[in-house]
């Protein structure tokens, strides 16, 4: 038998949270006035996503929401993390809010409050209502016009029970995999107009902050997924390669959010491509886009290991902005997830204190995601003995809690998810949940994993009442 990690010790005032998105877990995708979104649009279209899978019902979590926050009140965390369904607010993305929508929003605040729970709301994760995107999406300046619109939307209904607001989940995922590489919604593959929703993404997060301080919010953020990346070798190639995977993973949003400029390298990285940014850029965009931030969440999975590659299309007049990708190599002496995501807990430490060294005026930090993919199965005693997942739950907490004892100022921790979901383009197929659900009958089984993050927070919680 695998004897249970250790729970590691963090200071007094951390707290520890869950996270979910809204079109992985909501389902009733068609309910209570909500439009379609580009994940709608893209799960439809053959050979998108694995299995053909939508996240039509999911984990019909819009129905179930009482039983999933008693779940949240039964594992004992301060916060949970959950994001706001852009479409349910405003079906076209645009005009007076549908109701029915901010309304469920209401109910699922009020039932955490309830539960002594305090609601984290994420305002995009990635789920743009369809029409937007019909009308050029974040590549045009409209969109994150809109969003700003309704970001003041929400937060004029929920901003006097929702202490805690993050703009964006992962806009390097918005920009680059949904608009450059296809792998996600909208599924397109674009040079400039990959580059341009990079640019008009982090414009919409600047508004957004905007209009969350006019209504008054005190707790305001974004969430980005920096990458660890390492060089395959000690050539002065892959050194180049990796100075242009900084510039993509990681500069292209830390830069003009915390320095204040554009990456230094995006000539270098882009080539043609970062040509005619004047097109997309305004001369005060750097200061609505670096509006003071409360804390940074970062999102971690795994390191990424790189080595020099050629441009996939070197064709600049076909080129997408995803064309410039390194080959991602793994190193094989470690344990991978099912996702093939390696296991090395201490690059989280390593990420956490550069990016303070990088960017000295950098927020305190919140890790809003991080959890692994695993191979679940219902043993024959009725439960899910994930092992795995708790080890490398274990590694990485151990990992924050290293980069704090380092000095990195980081103030909590979402684990990702609380329950298995709609992952995406891979469907149903990977598990990330502390919490089994059965997608036949969308009953919820806690996992070995949900029990070892409640000892961690009860242990926690004890010492720190000391």
């Amino acid at each position: 038998m695998t004897a249970t990690p250790e729970f590691p010790a963090f200071p007094p005032g951390f707290f520890f949270g869950a996270a979910t998105a809204s079109y992985q877990i909501e389902g009733a995708h068609d309910v209570g006035g909500r439009g379609p979104s580009i994940w709608d649009t893209y799960a439809r279209t053959p050979g998108r996503v694995a299995g053909g899978d939508t996240g039509d019902v999911a984990c019909d979590h819009y129905h179930r929401y009482k039983e999933d926050v008693a779940l949240l009140k039964e594992l004992g965390v301060d916060s949970y993390r959950f994001s706001v369904a852009w479409p349910r607010i405003q079906p076209t993305g645009s005009g007076k809010a549908n109701s029915e929508g901010l309304d469920f929003y209401d109910r699922l605040v009020d039932e955490l409050l309830a539960a002594g729970i305090s609601p984290a709301a994420t305002l995009y994760h990635w789920d743009l209502p369809q029409a937007l995107e019909d009308q050029g999406g974040w590549r045009v300046r409209e969109t994150a016009e809109r969003f700003a619109d309704y970001t003041a939307l929400v937060a004029e209904r929920l901003g006097d029970r929702v202490p805690r607001w993050i703009t964006l989940n992962e806009p390097f995922c918005s920009a680059f995999v949904g608009y450059a590489i296809g792998r996600h919604a909208p599924g397109a593959r674009e040079g400039r107009g990959a580059l341009a929703a990079a640019h008009h993404l982090l414009v919409g997060h600047g508004l957004a902050v905007r209009a969350l301080r006019a209504a008054g919010a005190t707790e305001v953020g974004i969430t980005l997924n920096p990458d660890r990346l390492l060089p395959a070798s000690e050539s002065e190639a892959d050194a180049g390669a990796v100075r242009r995977a900084e510039t993509l993973h990681n500069e292209v949003w830390f830069d003009p959010l915390f320095a204040g400029r554009y990456p230094l390298h995006e000539a270098e990285t882009w080539g043609e491509l970062a040509d005619g940014a004047e097109e997309y850029r305004r001369e005060d965009d750097l200061i609505t886009i670096g509006a003071p931030l409360d804390f940074t969440g970062i999102n971690y999975y795994r390191p990424i290991t790189v080595t020099d590659a050629p441009h996939q299309d070197p064709d600049p007049a076909t080129r997408t902005a995803a064309d410039i990708r390194v080959a991602e190599t793994w190193r094989d002496d470690v344990r991978h997830t099912t996702m093939g995501w390696p296991v090395v807990p201490h690059t989280f430490t390593d990420l956490l204190v550069d990016l303070q060294r990088r960017y000295p005026g950098l927020p305190p930090l919140i890790i809003t995601e991080n959890g692994s993919a695993e191979a679940d199965v219902v043993s024959p005693d009725g439960q899910v003995h994930d092992a795995d997942r708790v080890s490398y739950l274990a590694g990485h907490l151990a990992a924050v809690a290293d980069a704090v004892s380092a000095g990195v100022d980081v103030r909590g921790y979402y684990v990702w998810s609380l329950l298995d979901n709609f992952e995406w383009a891979y469907g149903y197929d990977q598990r990330f949940g502390i919490v089994r659900v059965d997608y036949a009958t969308l009953e919820r089984l806690p996992k070995d994993s949900y029990r070892w993050y409640q000892g961690l927070i009860a242990a926690h919680r004890a010492t720190s009442t000391r």
